[in-house]
């Protein structure tokens, strides 16, 4: 079975440079993974979205990893993502998932906290790590929706109370990036804001914090946020530790 080890393994700790992170929903896709990076001597997170779990339900792709995990003998990871509510995260949490994200950025701030919560305190007792999400990104990726309109930032005070409220292992958050494949268009420079991303990073010391819908950001962007803690040098599309991160905590890009 997949072994669920302290939420501050070295596994999680090194998520910003040397884990891959890939989406499964299948078994060839699992296989394919694995066997890569197995051959590579790298851990991975592998990442079920709500779509991933409706094709191929949730306690198939447990044991699909299970079984990979078994003849790999590559350390991985489980990792729900948008997780909508309460039940989906408790079900991956039961079924064996190692990391699960409640993503509440729908809700008001006061809702968002409770409900973040009450996930948190039910998956710490199986040492499952939580993600939450604060802001809205625009763009479109599997069942998540939401239009220009509709998507705002991350307020850094708020992130602060967040946190702390919650007790999650990692927070994504909203600075102008945007789910979805290609919506940066070529010549076309996304508007991210480094200051909210500076603020909240002093406000959260050593804290993980994600970037959802960071593929295509372009590379000098991508070397910003590098300098802002992120650890992914020469990459397009990017997770991010604040400060000092990788050497202590657990996150996943989640994104």
């Amino acid at each position: 079975m997949i072994r669920r080890p302290p939420r501050s393994t070295p596994l999680y700790s090194s998520a910003a440079s040397d884990v891959y992170k890939r989406q499964v929903n299948n078994m060839e896709i699992v296989q394919g993974i694995t066997q890569a990076c197995k051959k590579l001597n790298s851990p991975v997170i592998l990442q079920a979205s709500a779509g991933a779990r409706k094709y191929a339900q949730g306690v198939y792709l447990v044991k699909l990893v299970e079984a990979a995990s078994s003849l790999t003998e590559v350390p991985m990871a489980l990792h729900l993502d948008h997780g909508p509510d309460f039940e989906t995260c408790k079900d991956c949490v039961d079924s064996g998932f190692t990391s699960v994200m409640i993503d509440g950025s729908s809700l008001p701030f006061e809702e968002n906290i409770e409900q973040t919560k009450k996930v948190v305190d039910y998956a710490h007792k199986y040492n499952v790590t939580v993600e939450a999400e604060l802001g809205r990104l625009a763009g479109v990726e599997d069942d998540v929706d939401v239009s220009a309109e509709d998507a705002f930032y991350t307020d850094p005070a708020e992130a602060e109370e967040f946190v702390k409220k919650t007790g999650i292992d990692s927070l994504a958050i909203a600075i102008g990036t945007s789910h979805g494949a290609y919506k940066f268009k070529p010549g076309q420079k996304p508007q991210l804001r480094f200051d909210i991303l500076e603020e909240i990073s002093k406000r959260l010391p050593g804290f993980p914090i994600v970037l959802h819908g960071a593929s295509s950001v372009i590379p000098e962007y991508v070397e910003i946020v590098n300098n802002f803690g992120g650890n992914l040098p020469n990459a397009i599309g990017c997770l991010l530790y604040t400060s000092d991160a990788a050497d202590e905590e657990d996150s996943v890009d989640l994104g």
